[in-house]
């Protein structure tokens, strides 16, 4: 996706995230046990800053968390760092280097892309949290959203740091999974090591294939389903290999 574009969906995203929170920040947020709103809200401000103050200082913020942070008011919290996250793209060019976790992208652009896609999940949730329907998310987004969590997140994460997943892979068979969507599908291929994400999802057998629209793919990737409404996404392969990969998933995404 272009920068501008994913900029223009951090902006729709943030401004149904923020009327939504707004309705009642005590409600309990089903798809992160043990939070509300407010705790919500909390969070996505925080990582506006904690992004901010690293693209303005190349790396990790030298102090974190900065002093009266846990005082302020969750709403007012939101809006003052979201308002400095786009004061700091916009002092920027998408790829100006700047620290972040994942090594092969060191730009600011990383963080262009990861705060659209951290702003629609955690949108999800306050809708889920508000009894509210869950508003469409733009296809080009879903799909960008699927890829990077695929790639960044999953793969990345089990060939970099594959202790935390050991006890989840250690002894499993290696397995294929066929991922599809409107436009676009990829391909896991998984093992202790490497772990792989392709583009395309080949013409070989699959032991587990999940299909769905974008948007309901992207809410069954990061868990933002809700209970009581049709899934939307297809899977077919054996329970075993379908909870490894959630499992897998569910640890990257910590």
């Amino acid at each position: 996706m272009e920068y501008s574009r994913l900029l223009d969906c951090l902006e729709a995203d943030f401004t149904r995230l923020r009327a939504v929170a707004a309705t009642d920040q005590g409600a309990a947020v089903p798809s992160c046990p043990g939070w509300t709103v407010a705790d919500l809200t909390r969070h996505v401000g925080q990582v506006y800053l904690h992004k901010t103050l690293g693209m303005r200082e190349g790396g990790e913020p030298d102090q974190w968390p900065p002093e009266g942070l846990k005082g302020e008011e969750p709403l007012a919290l939101l809006d003052r760092t979201y308002a400095g996250l786009l004061r700091e793209f916009a002092a920027r060019a998408p790829e100006e280097p700047t620290g972040t976790w994942y090594g092969p992208d060191q730009t600011v652009g990383f963080w262009i892309r990861r705060m659209a896609q951290e702003t629609v999940v955690h949108r999800i949730d306050a809708e889920l949290a508000a009894g509210q329907p869950v508003a469409p998310v733009p296809a080009d987004l879903a799909v960008d959203g699927v890829d990077e969590l695929l790639k960044v997140f999953l793969a990345y994460s089990v060939n970099e740091w594959g202790d935390y997943f050991t006890g989840i892979l250690a002894g499993a068979p290696a397995r294929t999974y066929a991922i599809r969507t409107d436009g676009a599908a990829w391909r896991v291929r998984t093992a202790p090591k490497p772990y792989t994400v392709e583009d395309g999802a080949g013409d070989g057998a699959a032991d587990v294939t999940v299909s769905g629209p974008p948007t309901a793919l992207l809410r069954w990737v990061w868990n933002r389903e809700a209970g009581d409404e049709p899934s939307g996404v297809t899977v077919e392969g054996a329970p075993a290999a379908v909870a490894e990969l959630r499992r897998c998933i569910v640890t990257a995404t910590q």
